[in-house]
């Protein structure tokens, strides 16, 4: 196992741990204004939730996937997952900063 899919089971994790924090924020948000604008915050953070926990479940879970991922997935490959995903926690970092300033 490469440090790639340790990186990209990392990133995806913080992902996962963010969009928590902001979907529970904006569906707050949501509850008390009804803001069609909160209301499609609430929404995309739970779609890419939902693409977070499932790349964290077959990077970590699944019996059939984890195992491939781990020893047949090559390296350009980790390394593209890699910036997909580090790309998506610097997005998810700001998105945080703007959300709670």
């Amino acid at each position: 196992m490469s440090i790639w899919v340790d990186v990209a089971r990392v990133a995806a994790a913080v992902n996962v741990v963010v969009l928590l924090v902001l979907s529970a924020i904006w569906a707050r948000n949501y509850v008390t204004f009804r803001s069609k604008h909160a209301l499609g915050l609430l929404v995309f953070g739970v779609f890419l939730l939902a693409e977070n926990a499932l790349a964290l479940y077959m990077y970590l879970l699944d019996p059939t996937l984890s195992g491939w991922f781990n020893t047949a997935v090559p390296v350009i490959v980790w390394r593209l997952m890699l910036l997909l995903h580090v790309f998506e926690t610097i997005g998810l970092a700001f998105l945080a900063w703007i959300t709670l300033d």
